[in-house]
């Protein structure tokens, strides 16, 4: 049995969204296991602050971009593929959420959710496909890692109808990009994230305890959690793992036979 099976050592990611939240858990991750990274976040100053202190675990560089629109997205590719002719591992993590009243929600909240969290994974992913197959081998492919959520999976109380849309669709979508991708050995899976502490999952960042006990763990998402699952689809180990969808939180949507978290 290989003893480098989880090992990043050599690769280049880029991780979009890698200034906070999810984003930021899988690249400080990433950085443990010996890759550089790249982090890409609408906001300069935070994206630059934050490779700052990331820097502390290796190597880590901020490329700040709105990629909100296939011109973003593109830009980015050009703006990483001037610096690292090969990428290793792209993380499609960029999101966003919109809640509203059936009859009250916009076409404002529907399209900015519906653009970067199902577009842009597919047109930054095309945008960097040459970069991507240039690294990808027989041996040890390119990776390219979704960021879908539980609520692709099943329904939640909340009414965020272009959010349930979007990550669903990502699911899908990831298994068709898979299908096409693994002929240039390009690897394509999701993860879907349940209740982890951020900005946009406030109950789990404000009201950790309350929202623990309606999960069959009976905790929320740990930092370890979402950087585990991320190595494991971007290392040697999940090289076999190919369109698949992995569920990381706690039994929420597979294991919760209570129906707490449904409608």
């Amino acid at each position: 049995m290989r003893r480098d099976l989880f090992t990043l050592e050599g690769r280049v990611a880029l991780v979009t969204g890698g200034s906070r939240g999810i984003g930021r858990m899988i690249a400080e991750g990433f950085l443990g296991q010996g890759a550089k990274v790249y982090i890409s976040s609408r906001k300069a100053q935070a994206c630059d602050e934050a490779a700052k202190a990331l820097s502390e675990f290796g190597e880590c560089l901020s490329l700040p971009q709105d990629v909100s629109t296939v011109d973003g997205c593109r830009a980015l590719a050009a703006r990483l593929t001037a610096l690292e002719p090969k990428l290793d591992i792209l993380v499609n993590n960029a999101g966003a959420a919109w809640g509203a009243p059936f009859d009250d929600f916009p076409e404002s909240g529907w399209d900015k959710v519906m653009n970067l969290n199902l577009k842009s994974p597919f047109f930054l992913t095309q945008a960097l496909h040459g970069a991507l197959a240039a690294a990808g081998t027989d041996d040890r492919p390119a990776k390219v890692i979704n960021i879908a959520s539980i609520d692709g999976i099943r329904l939640n109380r909340q009414e965020t109808y272009s959010y349930h849309a979007s990550k669903a669709g990502l699911i899908y979508l990831t298994r068709r990009m898979a299908a096409h991708l693994i002929a240039d050995r390009i690897v394509v899976t999701a993860i879907a994230p349940g209740a982890f502490a951020s900005d946009m999952n406030r109950d789990a960042r404000d009201h950790g305890e309350r929202v623990a006990r309606g999960i069959p763990n009976r905790r929320i998402g740990r930092d370890e959690d979402m950087a585990g699952a991320a190595i494991y689809l971007a290392s040697r180990a999940g090289d076999y793992v190919v369109g698949e969808t992995v569920a990381v939180d706690g039994g929420v949507a597979l294991a919760d036979s209570t129906g707490a978290f449904g409608v």
